[in-house]
């Protein structure tokens, strides 16, 4: 349970509890299992912060300091973290449908288990982070960054993945399918068994990349970059490969 100090100080605003915090750095705040709907805290200092089960439905925390942060099965539909700082954060099992991480550091998250569906990742950093296992339906990961990101068992269908970066992501037993992935970074990602029917990967860098026992039937992979990929047991029905760079690939039941 929040202490109820630390929720008295919070509800005065993002100065008085900046202050409070300047005061007692080595304090961390605990403010679980509270009801914080609709709370603006625009750049407040939330290190650490303890929100586990806590509801910030349509709260406003842009520009904070989140990192390290606790959210563990906390609601948070439609919370706004844009520009935040959520550096090693945690929203295990959370439910974040249609929040707004714009422009966030989201590096070392952890996300596992999570309901994101429809959430705004657009231009934020999530190198590191851990998004096994989430739900993550139509999201928005335009120009993101997710450098060795775990998606693993994602669901990532309709998701728009556009001119981000995954280089060395593990992107196995993910739903992929009708994902909006053109001119995206997959250097050495692994799709291992993943679904990508009907997926958009027009002029994406797939050097290296693992497809092995992944369905790419009606997938679109026109002038990509596949040097080197492995499509060991792939399913390529209907694949679009026109002007594909195919140079090294292992193509179903040959090499190339």
């Amino acid at each position: 349970m929040a202490v109820m100090a630390h929720l008295m100080t919070l509800h005065q605003g993002a100065i008085v509890w900046s202050d409070w915090r300047s005061r007692y750095p080595t304090i961390e705040p605990d403010l679980s299992d509270a009801d914080l709907d609709e709370l603006e805290l625009r750049g407040a200092d939330l290190q650490r912060a303890n929100f586990c089960r806590s509801s910030l439905c349509w709260a406003v925390l842009n520009e904070s300091n989140l990192s390290l942060a606790k959210f563990n099965k906390a609601i948070l539909h439609k919370t706004e973290f844009i520009h935040a700082q959520l550096q090693g954060a945690q929203f295990i099992d959370a439910n974040l449908v249609g929040a707004d991480f714009h422009k966030s550091n989201l590096n070392d998250a952890n996300f596992i288990g999570s309901d994101l569906k429809g959430a705004n990742f657009s231009d934020a950093d999530l190198i590191g982070a851990n998004l096994i296992g989430t739900e993550l339906r139509g999201a928005k990961f335009k120009r993101s960054d997710l450098t060795r990101a775990d998606l693993r068992r994602a669901d990532l269908s309709n998701a728009i993945l556009i001119q981000a970066n995954l280089a060395d992501a593990n992107l196995a037993d993910a739903n992929l399918v009708e994902a909006e992935l053109s001119q995206t970074h997959f250097y050495r990602s692994s799709f291992h068994k993943a679904n990508l029917k009907l997926a958009h990967l027009s002029g994406a860098y797939l050097f290296g990349a693992d497809f092995s026992g992944a369905d790419l039937s009606g997938a679109d992979l026109s002038w990509t970059n596949l040097g080197k990929a492995n499509f060991s047991g792939a399913n390529l029905a209907g694949t679009n490969l026109k002007g594909a760079h195919l140079a090294g690939a292992i193509l179903p039941n040959r090499r190339s």
